[in-house]
């Protein structure tokens, strides 16, 4: 999905986040309290809500609202109300796409979502339909200019129990879910600055260009806008010369 990652990347570069950050607030509270309601608040026993903290951290949500959301969640109040459900669909060009949401209302959830991609040249599918094609992964990133020697950063990665290193606008880590904290922990104890998170990565992409594109990135933007939906998954690649053309025209 490297064509979303390099949309995101670009975005983040031309416009900053401000107007979105209440949309973001919304749904990173909701993943700290549906984290801390399953796994309990102390995040070193609960890597799902230590990443839930670290992404909020990322957002600059204010300590007493990543608290607040916590406590929310360990108590089990409006906690009991939000199911994760994951959604799969197809983009343009078949592309192949799995949502993540975290909703009080499966019906009003999955009429938005169906509403979204057929409105965008998309539709929903079938439970296991694309999830096939993709695997789940945790990847820790790290900024590329922390890492001198990245043949010797790759063995260190391994030796902690990493599977993959890939160089992309950032080196990204890839391992089992199951071996995410200690792949993280000990690069950062190495001192390497660490962003560690669970995605899936599809096993082959589709790549996309022209109109094809150009929906495809408008139909991510129309999931990611959903206040239920928090993360969306694709197996698209788009080449750097056809991204930077797309940005400028959108």
């Amino acid at each position: 999905m490297s064509g979303h990652n390099k949309w995101a990347n670009i975005k983040h570069r031309k416009a900053a986040q401000d107007a979105k950050r209440s949309k973001i607030f919304t749904k990173l509270i909701r993943e700290l309290t549906v984290a801390a309601k399953e796994g309990g608040d102390d995040p070193e026993a609960n890597p799902r809500l230590r990443t839930a903290i670290e992404k909020a951290k990322d957002a600059n949500m204010p300590k007493d609202k990543i608290e607040a959301a916590i406590k929310k969640g360990a108590g089990g109040t409006d906690a009991d109300s939000y199911v994760e459900i994951m959604y799969e669909g197809y983009g343009p060009a078949g592309v192949a796409i799995i949502m993540r949401a975290l909703t009080d209302n499966k019906n009003r959830t999955a009429q938005e979502v169906r509403h979204i991609l057929s409105k965008n040249g998309g539709s929903l599918a079938e439970s296991g339909a694309v999830a096939w094609n993709f695997e789940r992964k945790a990847m820790i990133t790290v900024p590329k200019e922390e890492v001198a020697d990245l043949d010797e950063f790759m063995m260190e990665a391994l030796d902690a129990g990493a599977e993959d290193v890939i160089e992309d606008e950032t080196i990204q880590v890839i391992a089992a879910p199951e071996d995410m904290v200690q792949v993280r922990d000990t690069l950062k104890d190495k001192g390497f600055t660490v962003k560690a998170s669970l995605t899936y990565i599809p096993k082959n992409t589709v790549k996309i260009a022209g109109s094809d594109a150009e929906k495809m990135l408008k139909l991510i933007d129309a999931l990611e806008d959903s206040d239920d939906i928090q993360e969306v998954f694709a197996n698209f690649e788009i080449d750097d010369e056809e991204m930077e053309r797309l940005a400028q025209k959108m």
